[in-house]
This record gives C-alpha cells, sequence and structure tokens, in this order.
C-alpha cells in the first residue's frame, strides 16, 4: 500500500519531480514558494495526463494535493497573455471555492495568472462588474452562482477549454448544462 492509499491508475508514467514535468519555469517557481518539494502520489499521476488534455478523475483522501494537482494543471495550460476566462473550476461550497482561489492565486503568482471566486452570498452587482472588468483566467466558483452568472451572460465561456469539478455529482451537471 502506497503512503497515500491505494493507487489504480490506467496512467503508467509515474513523474517523480515537479522539474521532470516539463512545466512553465514561473510555475515551477510558484510551486517551490508554497512550499512543495517533490509531487505527492496523486500528483506524480495526474499532473501530466490533465496537462496532456486527457479526461482524468482522480479520488484520494483529504490532503494529499488534489487541489495542486488540478490547479498546477489548469495554471500550465492557460494563456496569461490572453485576457479572458480560459477555465472554469466548480466547487460544492464557498469556502471550498475561496480556498481553491487561494491555492490557484499563491500557485500561479509568478506566472501573472488571475483568479475568481464566483460565489453566491455575495452582492452580485459587483460579482458582475469584477467579472467583466477583470476578465480572469480562471473562475472558480459554486454551481448555483455559476449557473446563475452563465444564464444571465455575465460570464463569457467562449475561451473556456478547462471544466473541473471538485465532486462527483457535477458531472452530471457538466454534461447537461454545457453538452
Amino acid at each position: 500500500m502506497e503512503p497515500d492509499g491505494i493507487i489504480e491508475s490506467n496512467w503508467n508514467q509515474i513523474v517523480d519531480s515537479f522539474d521532470e514535468m516539463n512545466l512553465r519555469e514561473t510555475l515551477l517557481r510558484g510551486i517551490y514558494a508554497y512550499g512543495f518539494e517533490k509531487p505527492s502520489a496523486i500528483q506524480q499521476r495526474a499532473i501530466i495526463p490533465c496537462i496532456k488534455g486527457y479526461d482524468v478523475i482522480a479520488q484520494a483522501q483529504s490532503g494529499t494535493g488534489k487541489t495542486a494537482t488540478f490547479a498546477i494543471s489548469i495554471l500550465q495550460q492557460i494563456d496569461v497573455e490572453l485576457k479572458g476566462t480560459q477555465a472554469l473550476v466548480l466547487a460544492p461550497t464557498r469556502e471550498l471555492a475561496q480556498q481553491i482561489q487561494k491555492v490557484v492565486l499563491a500557485l500561479g503568482d509568478y506566472m501573472g495568472a488571475s483568479c475568481y471566486a464566483c460565489i453566491g452570498g455575495t452582492n452580485i452587482r459587483s460579482e458582475v462588474q469584477k467579472l467583466q472588468a477583470e476578465a480572469p483566467h480562471i473562475v472558480v466558483g459554486t454551481p448555483g452562482r455559476v449557473f446563475d452568472m452563465l444564464t444571465r451572460k455575465n460570464l463569457y465561456i467562449v475561451l473556456i477549454h478547462i471544466y473541473w469539478a471538485n465532486f462527483s455529482k457535477l458531472f452530471f451537471f457538466f454534461f447537461f448544462f454545457f453538452f
């Protein structure tokens, strides 16, 4: 048994260091500044297939690095020179959305990546203004508020090419809403 639990994967490549993942230099700086020294078991197996565009389902215990896994994958794939939302992350709660936003901003700090938390319980007018003025690279939000912003046409999905959900029931939401 692995230290992080049982590992099941159909991806054979295991990468032992972040340096071996061919990540952007600015992203690597953010990873090391955040305090990571080497990838966890889930990061060793999931970052590369995510970056390569494969559909990935990753399940691991709390504290194993799942959030950083998808955050690194997303940050590697976005074009920071392009103004506009390129990745959408859905979280089940406001607190988790804000936590994910903090991780994304910390890891992407040296890249100049922008991330916005689109959550319920906040002033919708100010949220619309921020979304339109900032056009963040990554939007992290709760399903209700994201759906509201999409139906009001305040969140533009033209450039979005990465979707990620932090809980299994949302995959059905993606299927019915986006496809």
